[in-house]
C-alpha cells in the first residue's frame, strides 16, 4: 500500500510501499484513509526541523488530520461498525505510572514529553492507504460532513481551548454563573455581548472564529492579508470583521473592538502574539494555540505586562492538542457551520491531491487554505 514518507537522514519526501496492518488486538479497528490534511507542522517536518520516526526506523510515515473509513473490527469492538466514517486522534500516552494525564487518557496534558503523536512524533501517522489502531482512540463521523470532515482535528485547537474557557469563565459570576464546568454555552455568553479577537486567517484561526461565531460572540479576525483579499471576503460573509493588520497595530485592537474579552492566538509568531498583549482588555483572556520556530529573540515590556496582566485580572495560558471531549465538539460543530454556512465551510478545503503530488503541496504558495491528500473516496451506500 502507499504512503508518504519522511527519511530525515536522506532529507526527502517520497511516496513509498509498505505492507498493510493487520489486526493485533481484538480491540482495534482497521481503516481505509479517504483524506488526510496538510498543516503547518507537516510544513516543519517536511523541513526536516520537526518530526521523528518510530524508534529504530528509517522513515517516518506523515499526516495527523485524518479521515477514515472502517473495513475492519476486532471481536471487542462495539459501537464501531464497518463503513462508518471516522476521525482519530493524535497523541498517545506515555506510559509512564508517574504520569497521572496519561494513566487517565489525557495524554494532551503528559507530564513527561514521552508521549508520542501519529505523524509528527514516533509514530507513522495516517498520510497511507490503511491504518490500524485502537477502538477508543476512534471519532464516529456522520456521513453527511464526509466532504469536510479531515477539519475535524484541526478544529479541535479551538475546542479545547473553549472547553477550558468553560470552567474560566466560572471566575465571574455575572458571565459564568450558569455555566456547567469545562462547558461555553452559547445562549449564555450571547447575552453578555462578548468580543473575541483571532490572531490570524489561516485554517486554525478560520475555524476559530467560526467557533466564536456560533457561541454568540462578536468575532475579529487579525491577519496580514489585505482587506479585499478573497479571505477577508470569506471573514465578512460569515458574519465576522476583517483587519488588516497593516492599517492597525496590533496592540491598538482595543480602539477598533472595545474592550477585548478573548484573544484566540493562531500564527504561531511569538512577535505578533507579545506584541498583541496590551489589546488584551480588562477581565480579559489570551489563549495561545501556536508553536513558534526558535528564529530570534522577542523583545517585550515585561513590567508593563506583568502591571497589567495583575491590574487587570487578565489571563493569558496556552493549549496543545486534544482530548476526547475537543474531538467530539469538533464533530458537533462542524455540524453547525455546515448547517450555517455550507459554501464557506467547503470553501476552506482548497484542494485535494493525489499523494505522489505531495511535495507540490508542500511547496504551493499561501493562497491554499486547506489541502488534503486524498488516498481514498468513500465507499458508496455504506451506512
Amino acid at each position: 500500500m502507499r504512503a508518504v514518507a519522511m527519511f530525515p537522514k536522506e532529507r526527502q519526501i517520497r511516496v513509498i510501499d509498505r505492507p498493510s496492518p493487520a489486526l493485533e488486538a481484538d480491540d482495534q479497528v482497521k481503516l481505509r484513509m479517504l483524506d488526510v490534511g496538510v498543516c503547518g507542522t507537516d510544513h516543519d517536518i517536511a523541513h526536516f526541523e520537526y518530526g521523528a520516526p518510530p524508534a529504530g526506523e528509517p522513515y517516518l510515515v506523515m499526516g495527523h488530520e485524518s479521515l477514515g473509513e472502517v473495513i475492519e473490527i476486532g471481536s471487542a469492538v462495539t459501537g464501531i461498525n464497518p463503513g462508518d466514517l471516522i476521525v482519530t486522534t493524535v497523541r498517545r500516552p506515555c506510559g509512564r505510572p508517574e504520569c497521572r494525564p496519561c494513566e487517565h487518557d489525557r495524554p494532551d496534558f503528559c507530564m513527561t514529553g514521552a508521549y508520542t503523536e501519529r505523524g509528527i512524533k514516533g509514530r507513522h501517522g495516517f498520510m497511507t492507504d490503511e491504518v490500524v489502531d485502537h477502538a477508543k482512540n476512534m471519532h464516529a463521523v456522520p456521513r453527511a460532513l464526509a466532504d469536510i470532515a479531515v477539519l475535524t482535528e484541526p478544529l479541535t485547537i479551538a475546542e479545547k481551548a473553549f472547553v477550558e474557557l468553560g470552567s474560566i469563565l466560572t471566575r465571574m459570576p455575572w458571565i459564568g454563573s450558569e455555566l456547567d464546568p469545562g462547558k461555553f454555552d452559547a445562549k449564555s455568553i450571547e447575552k453578555r455581548g462578548l468580543n473575541a479577537v483571532v490572531l490570524g486567517a489561516g485554517p486554525v484561526g478560520l475555524l476559530a472564529g467560526l467557533a466564536c461565531l456560533v457561541r454568540g460572540l462578536d468575532t475579529w479576525i487579525y491577519s496580514r492579508e489585505s482587506a479585499t483579499s478573497s479571505r477577508a471576503a470569506w471573514v465578512d460573509s460569515v458574519g465576522a470583521h476583517y483587519i488588516e493588520s497593516g492599517t492597525l497595530p496590533v496592540d491598538q485592537l482595543g480602539k477598533k473592538v472595545g474592550n477585548v474579552d478573548l484573544i484566540i492566538e493562531a500564527t504561531g509568531s511569538a512577535a505578533l502574539t507579545f506584541a498583541a498583549l496590551p489589546a488584551i482588555g480588562k477581565n480579559g483572556i489570551m489563549v495561545l494555540t501556536g508553536v513558534p520556530g526558535r528564529k530570534a529573540n522577542v523583545t517585550i515590556d515585561a513590567e508593563g505586562l506583568m502591571r497589567d496582566l495583575v491590574l487587570e485580572n487578565q489571563l493569558l495560558y496556552g493549549t496543545v492538542n486534544a482530548g476526547p471531549a475537543s474531538f467530539d465538539h469538533s464533530i458537533r460543530d462542524l455540524g453547525r457551520f455546515l448547517a450555517r454556512w455550507p459554501k464557506q465551510t467547503r470553501a476552506l478545503i482548497t484542494g485535494r491531491f493525489e499523494p505522489d503530488e505531495i511535495n507540490d503541496v508542500l511547496a504551493g504558495g499561501t493562497d491554499a487554505i486547506k489541502s488534503v491528500i486524498k488516498f481514498n473516496a468513500p465507499t458508496a451506500g455504506a451506512a
